[in-house]
């Protein structure tokens, strides 16, 4: 405490030399000592009241969007330096407003860099520091001896596929990742690896509305895709929207009759559903919820109410959207294809999730560890967004990955000091494959060639469909907004007129004025052309309706089809190109309830690895075709393997029965798991199913 009000001190001493509009002294003049004693009274009163009184105005304004907190941070502090030259005991000292927030902002980011620094030096220092900002309460839960067995992280970096992932280890953009898999610390010639990488396969909707649902709470039963009409309702289901992921969490629950993989003393951070955890911070599936019960909002708060954490993330989220920025003026102006626009609220978005949702989910994590949780599941979006719009193999993406092996360096480092042992798990709920947009090679969307082939007029303006990245979630959430996405976009003028969704390279066409799943036969009595336009399509791989014959078709190019019950690997008809496993995942899907009158999956390039998005994305997921149905989980050696060594991963079902046995090998969380059948697949980037069973702030990691 000392050395750092001593560096306040000197801080605050050449700031007064360098700012015109800060003094230290009147205008008569005083010596060096006094002036060195109001500098010494001013910053340990601006640091007692940045200690005492800043957490009480963050609570205040926790009903202030996230995004408006992080601009009043600057003012707030300003004020706070005003108020302690106002009370100064030496009566002298006075700052411009507007000197006021650079001279607070400044003092606040030494002051923390100093004190981290030393504590760093000192275990003891640096364990008591964090243990501090964390969950004090548990202090008093754990009884004297303390938590009893190793606990567990899992840290899901979304859409880092397995491909990508072994890429940016060989390149040397994650040396900690890559030192768990044993590659050569710089310097040396031989490692021991302790962690093993093992490959795993989504359902056909490879995104993180299913494959999350899955893996948190054992159940994806029924989630066709990232957004799907459901007719008896006439609403628009949408996974990153507040309302239905509550309602996906709930039908999981009621499904599996378990509250999920985090039941006991679990704590789930930034994801869209809580898993059953007690402690819940940035959880969309709470984020619609008002009153007490709402503690979605509370990781900001446990963030924000260190001032230094407020302003090195500010700075940092402004010197993002400035990245961005540029970045992108640079791929405009060497006409790089495929290119998506990235202009409007996206920098501000981008920014959202690589700088505040990755700040505030880590610094919770670390909370979380020094509180000795048991099972903590936590969700990084940011390479996520960024290769939505870069490309999953671009040097923003990249740039990304960099950063996210600094946070997995940081929170590995804490675990060290945290009061159990902990067992970190890496793992992506899903890939993404790259390739550009359906609507930039054929100039219209999806909705504008199902209006074609049911004979109904087409705009001549193509719209751009929005976006499902699930960083906007989170803004959405993080703003208060109460118009959730999806709600009006997706209402048919006429009910006799198709729904159309994309999600990814997945399409789904619902006609709501038909109350039950229609059959082949129906559609092609009501617009004979239609299901021809789609199948023979160049930009379409497979088409999948229900057939009144054949129980379920799925239809290709060139009069092309083949009986659901019929497909196979050795057999797969028009899902040749997709691999082995395809066959399956369609399998599994047509037997769900709300699955669409008809399924529409892209066009895949098996040799390119690339996909046709039929939203605004040059990186996607959602269907089937390459990477984006290969993610990866990361493991320590400690825990079993997840599989046996000729069987393979499935499914996210098969990956959440995994993470409660490493649970239970662990002394964690004693959950039953219920009996349910093995599943096999086989394969390269493409998608094999399974069956479904009957607040804490610290340093994040650009400190």
């Amino acid at each position: 405490m000392l050395a750092v009000w001593a560096v306040s001190t000197l801080t605050m001493l050449v700031l007064a030399g360098a700012l015109p509009d800060f003094r230290l002294q009147s205008s008569t003049g005083e010596s060096a000592t006094q002036i060195a004693v109001t500098a010494a009274l001013g910053a340990g009163v601006f640091g007692l009241l940045s200690s005492l009184v800043w957490p009480l105005l963050v609570r205040a304004l926790l009903l202030v969007p996230a995004l408006v907190l992080g601009l009043l941070v600057f003012f707030l502090n300003g004020s706070l330096l005003l108020i302690a030259l106002w009370i100064n005991p030496s009566g002298q000292g006075e700052a411009a407003p507007e000197t006021a927030v650079v001279v607070a902002a400044v003092m606040s980011a030494v002051a923390s860099a100093t004190g981290g620094a030393l504590a760093v030096r000192d275990d003891d220092a640096y364990r008591r520091r964090l243990y501090r900002l964390a969950d004090r309460r548990r202090r008093h839960a754990d009884g004297p001896s303390g938590p009893v067995g190793p606990g567990t992280v899992f840290l899901q970096l979304d859409g880092v596929g397995h491909d990508v992932l072994e890429a940016a280890t060989a390149k040397g953009l994650m040396p900690t990742v890559a030192a768990w898999l044993g590659a050569p610390a710089p310097g040396t010639g031989h490692a021991r690896a302790t962690h093993r990488l093992t490959p795993w396969r989504t359902d056909w909707s490879s995104q993180t509305g299913a494959s999350q649902l899955g893996i948190l709470h054992g159940s994806n039963h029924d989630v066709p895709a990232f957004r799907w009409y459901e007719k008896e309702s006439r609403e628009v289901m949408v996974c990153n929207r507040p309302s239905s992921a509550a309602e996906l969490q709930r039908r999981a629950i009621e499904r599996t009759g378990d509250g999920g993989l985090l039941t006991v003393d679990g704590a789930s951070r930034g994801n869209l559903f809580s898993g059953g955890a007690d402690q819940l911070a940035l959880v969309l599936s709470i984020a619609a919820r008002r009153g007490k019960q709402n503690r979605s909002r509370a990781g900001y708060f446990a963030y924000f109410s260190d001032p230094a954490n407020a302003v090195r993330t500010a700075l940092s989220f402004t010197a993002d959207v400035l990245r961005e920025i540029s970045q992108s003026t640079r791929a405009r102006l060497r006409e790089q294809r495929p290119r998506v626009k990235r202009g409007g609220l996206y920098p501000f978005i981008r920014a959202f999730a690589t700088v505040v949702e990755r700040d505030v989910v880590v610094a919770a994590v670390i909370g979380d560890m020094f509180a000795g949780r048991a099972a903590i599941y936590a969700d990084l979006v940011a390479y996520d967004e960024v290769a939505h719009h870069s490309g999953p193999h671009s040097q923003d993406a990249e740039k990304i990955l960099e950063r996210l092996d600094r946070s997995i360096a940081l929170i590995a480092q804490v675990a060290e000091h945290a009061p159990r042992a902990y067992r970190i798990v890496l793992l992506s709920d899903h890939g993404q494959s790259p390739g550009e947009t359906f609507l930039g090679r054929y100039g219209l969307t999806l909705g504008n060639l199902v209006r074609a082939g049911c004979g109904l007029p087409v705009p001549r303006r193509a719209e751009r469909t929005h976006s499902g990245a699930e960083a906007r979630s989170a803004v959405r959430a993080a703003l208060r907004i109460p118009v959730e996405e999806g709600v009006e976009e997706h209402r048919p003028t006429r009910r006799s007129e198709p729904v159309v969704l994309a999600s990814g390279n997945l399409g789904l066409v619902s006609f709501p004025d038909v109350p039950h799943r229609m059959s082949r036969e129906e559609i092609d009595a009501r617009h004979p052309a239609l299901l021809s336009t789609l199948a023979n399509h160049p930009g379409v791989g497979f088409v999948l309706v229900r057939s009144e014959e054949h129980g379920g078709l799925v239809l290709g190019a060139h009069g092309a089809e083949i009986p659901v019950a019929e497909l196979s690997d050795d057999r797969p008809g028009p899902l040749a190109d997709f691999g082995p496993g395809a066959a399956d995942a369609v399998r599994r899907t047509h037997g769900f309830p709300h699955t669409a009158d008809i399924m529409v999956n892209s066009w895949y390039d098996p040799q390119e690895g690339e996909v046709l998005a039929f939203e605004e994305q040059i990186g996607s997921h959602g269907g089937l075709g390459g990477c984006q149905s290969r993610p990866f989980l990361l493991s320590p050696l400690a825990l079993t393997a997840p599989v046996e060594e000729n069987e393979e991963l499935v499914g996210a079902e098969h990956i959440h029965r995994v993470l409660r046995r490493w649970l239970r090998e662990a002394d964690g969380p004693q959950v039953p798991v219920g009996a349910q059948a093995p599943h096999r697949g086989a394969g390269n980037c493409a998608t094999s199913p399974n069956e479904p069973a009957p607040a804490n702030p610290q340093d994040p990691a650009d400190a």
